[in-house]
């Protein structure tokens, strides 16, 4: 018996049906709430989180990782036909590029800025770098500018001076707040290369995938279960005994997206991907098998590499992500698929109600009650790459 058959959705909407409803969500509630009331017209930056009346929370700093995100998104929608802000986040990039790009007189970007402009946290972080790389890509694929070329370009070289790890790999912060390695900013990395690599062509960006790729083969999947783990010592060993460390199914149906897009990037080339796309398969079923609540289909946050599940909490970003490579399996013929438009209606339901128009709640415990008060922008980057598939696009080779 599969998760599928174990599981119940209402079934009250056709195929179109659900997708004009992921369409209108996208299109006429969540995109313009965040370029209207989540952006702030004085400073040309986009707020970090909303009120679920939709008014912004003031923060004592505004991160580089959630600028990019929304960036990315709405150059994003703009190429898809769904929404169009896409002067509004041409010209926050700027501002960006101005205010966090080695705005404290050192190489690399500063991690968040002051109300007042000025860096409040100047140290430099792999997870953001890794995101305004994929605000480039993304800003590359709407303009082709060649300015935007070469500041990522720039911030590729930066990333190698600064975070190259002893070994292999890359430090998480430098100055490093702790001797761990994490998965986490390396998966990432490898996101923002593939949209560099596809945008430009350039085999400067393909070289640094497959450093990447011989990084998650050698270090990152654990070879005792075939699972990613989330961290590690500083030499690359788990950093828990065995069947105590951290998975987290959301990365694994994220890793089995990723692998699956290097692979259409790549074997083209020739090179052989048997071994990832078993990879790929195995993240996608452990996951599916271990992670998943049977109640209501929804992924649950954390579990260890035996598949004994700790947290039954349940974010909104891993059912994006499983929602995304359930659709494009769905596509590419795969079998055994949770239906995915029911879970994308349940979706919708419990996360994205309609009071909320366009907000969602980003975080439920274990009884469905949740466990913060606002919405934070950084998840519209997860929610779009799952409901632009459910509103009509296929596969991001559809992008203009």
């Amino acid at each position: 018996m599969t998760v599928s058959d174990k599981l119940s959705f209402p079934s009250d909407t056709t195929d179109a049906g659900s997708s004009e409803v992921w369409r209108d969500w996208l299109s006429a509630k969540a995109l313009p709430l965040w370029s209207g009331a989540g952006f702030d017209k004085k400073s040309n930056l986009y707020h970090e989180r909303m009120n679920w009346d939709g008014r912004p929370v003031a923060m004592s700093g505004l991160r580089l990782m959630v600028q990019a995100r929304q960036i990315s998104t709405y150059c994003r929608a703009t190429l898809d036909g769904f929404y169009d802000a896409s002067a509004q986040a041409l010209r926050c990039l700027d501002v960006v590029e101005c205010a966090y790009h080695g705005s404290d007189g050192d190489a690399g970007w500063v991690f968040s800025l002051a109300p007042d402009g000025t860096p409040a946290d100047s140290r430099r972080d792999l997870y953001a770098h890794a995101f305004i790389l994929f605000a480039y890509g993304w800003a590359i694929r709407l303009t082709g500018e060649e300015r935007y070329r070469k500041i990522a370009r720039q911030t590729t070289q930066e990333v190698e001076r600064i975070f190259a790890a002893p070994g292999a790999g890359y430090l998480d912060t430098v100055p490093p707040a702790d001797s761990l390695r994490r998965q986490n900013p390396h998966m990432h990395l490898l996101e923002a290369y593939l949209v560099l690599f596809e945008a430009t062509g350039d085999e400067y960006y393909l070289d640094r995938l497959r450093g990447l790729i011989a990084l998650t083969q050698h270090h990152l999947i654990d070879r005792r279960s075939g699972l990613l783990l989330e961290f590690f010592d500083s030499s690359w060993k788990p950093s828990e005994p065995a069947s105590s460390n951290r998975v987290e199914p959301g990365h694994l149906f994220e890793w089995a997206w990723l692998l699956g897009e290097y692979e259409r990037l790549v074997s083209p080339s020739g090179e052989d991907m048997t071994g990832l796309t078993e990879t790929a398969e195995r993240l996608f079923r452990s996951g599916l098998s271990c992670g998943i609540d049977q109640k209501t289909g929804f992924a649950l946050d954390a579990m260890t590499e035996d598949g004994v599940v700790f947290e039954r909490t349940t974010r909104i970003w891993p059912q994006t992500e499983l929602l995304r490579l359930l659709y494009t399996r769905q596509v590419l013929g795969k079998p055994e698929s949770i239906p995915v438009h029911d879970l994308g209606t349940a979706f919708l339901s419990r996360f994205a109600p309609s009071r909320l128009a366009g907000g969602w709640v980003d975080r439920f415990d274990e009884a469905g009650s949740p466990l913060v008060d606002y919405m934070p922008a950084s998840s519209l980057y997860h929610i779009y790459g799952a409901a632009r598939l459910l509103s009509g696009r296929m596969r991001e080779t559809d992008d203009g």
